[in-house]
């Protein structure tokens, strides 16, 4: 049977009129609105327990404490910890036998008349799922795309409403829980950049796939983990880096995969812009590269995942197939360089001017968004499959009307050559190892790192056969 989507009001008045939850709600800044929503609906007094805005910076710190960012996460966690326990201290004995507590908190910076720029906030819920039960938390971070102030705070409210109503009753299905999200709202107004499930009701859940599931359900058109698996913000990891970039398939990363980020690696610290401490290693999956259109395998997902994060790498998963769209988001956040390690035959598709025709200038248009700020190509080279002569990007072969605009780029150094690269493995292709691999043909051990070898028997990834 079709599950009926209900709106904000019918949302905010089942819960109101559902005697087994009560809650706070706290929030600062712009997200004045949610609080208003169950309000509105009627019934709030068999919900909500309190409704404050500690609006006054000293009046917030007075309640929960100093914070360097008062728009952060950690002034979110600050708060929801604190209402929380303030349920749980002034009506555990009283209502805790009989209703599952939830604290709701947000913390927003929208547009205003002196912020002309683009609002963003954290957003988050601690509950219980029956009486009694240890907390479960949800933090969420949201970038606010209003042109004006009251449709950022219309925004915030419905965000509200949904994260609530989806932790109280959707949380056994969390795919079905971040989809309701965008319920009365749309991309137009907003992006979803991370989210983390904590808890026992997310005992099951892997945040790893959750940031996945952000890029495909089209909350957002990016994600990232660390190598400890741990979702993050992206503002916050690349904010003032120099970010090099690998864009791989990496099923599996092969000696090939990582022997060309290692080099790009040292090249891109050889930049006189660059401070070698001050670089942030992306390895990056397009949804292209996770699967066929909206079906995406994920175990196939999580078996690179979980090597990725073993080689203590960074995960970014995007939706920009284009590299100018990967390079304008990057510079969102930083203003240092950006490099973006690549192979040759990707370097010939960023030459091909049918993946440009949406633009009104072409692959122009294109070239000038990728190279407007400083953003350098180190182009591993590759061997021809049929002749086996070794091709680089001195001697590749572009087009002879776009062969004076490569010149120009390759001469004023936006174009590099890895010419570190081991040559004996530019023979080694990830889909040979992973047919071998499948196959139980022992010679894709020496195709790939040892650790990841190691990472691929013990854990028996992409089909191995012992």
């Amino acid at each position: 049977m079709e599950q009926v989507t209900l709106d904000t009001h019918q949302k905010t008045l089942a819960i109101n009129l559902d005697e087994t939850k009560y809650g706070t709600i706290a929030e600062i800044g712009a997200g004045q609105e949610t609080a208003r929503w169950f309000f509105q609906a009627g019934g709030a007094a068999g919900t909500i327990a309190k409704a404050m805005s500690a609006y006054d910076m000293k009046f917030s710190d007075s309640i929960y404490g100093t914070c360097k960012r008062y728009v952060s996460r950690d002034r979110l966690q600050s708060m929801l910890e604190h209402e929380y326990h303030l349920l749980n201290e002034r009506l555990g004995e009283t209502r805790g036998n009989g209703c599952a507590f939830f604290a709701f908190a947000n913390t927003v910076a929208a547009r205003s008349f002196s912020q002309k720029q683009d609002g963003h906030g954290w957003l988050g819920i601690c509950f219980q799922t029956s009486p009694g039960e240890a907390a479960s938390r949800i933090d969420l971070h949201v970038q606010l795309k209003g042109q004006e102030n009251i449709q950022d705070q219309e925004t915030l409210g419905l965000l509200g409403v949904n994260l609530i109503y989806g932790a109280l009753y959707h949380h056994a299905d969390p795919d079905t829980l971040l989809a309701s999200l965008l319920d009365q709202l749309s991309t137009d107004l907003l992006v979803i950049d991370m989210i983390d499930f904590a808890g026992p009701a997310f005992e099951k859940v892997d945040n790893r796939l959750m940031a996945l599931r952000l890029v495909q359900h089209g909350l957002s058109n990016s994600a990232m983990f660390q190598a400890d698996g741990k979702v993050v913000q992206p503002a916050d990891v690349l904010y003032k880096k120099a970010v090099l970039v690998e864009r791989s398939r990496f099923r599996p990363p092969t000696r090939l995969t990582m022997s060309m980020l290692d080099c790009a690696h040292k090249e891109f610290c050889k930049d006189p812009n660059v401070n070698p401490d001050n670089v942030i290693v992306l390895s990056e999956m397009t949804l292209h590269n996770l699967g066929q259109g909206d079906e995406i395998d994920v175990q196939d997902f999580l078996d690179r995942a979980e090597i990725l994060c073993a080689l203590g790498k960074h995960v970014m998963i995007s939706n920009y197939g284009e590299f100018y769209r990967l390079a304008q988001y990057l510079f969102r956040y930083t203003s240092m360089p950006v490099g973006i390690a690549l192979g040759l035959p990707t370097l010939m598709q960023i030459f091909n001017e049918n993946y440009y025709q949406s633009l009104e200038g072409g692959i122009l248009e294109a070239f000038g968004r990728l190279f407007r700020n400083d953003v350098s190509l180190y182009v591993c080279p590759a061997l021809d499959e049929q002749t086996g002569e070794l091709n680089t990007i001195h001697n590749v072969g572009i087009q002879e009307h776009l062969r004076h605009l490569y010149l120009h780029l390759l001469e004023n150094g936006y174009i590099k050559e890895l010419v570190a690269v081991d040559k004996a493995q530019l023979s080694i292709f990830s889909h040979a190892v992973l047919e071998k691999i499948r196959n139980g043909d022992s010679g894709w051990e020496s195709m790939v790192p040892e650790k990841v070898a190691k990472i691929i028997r013990d854990k028996r990834l992409f089909g191995f056969k012992g």
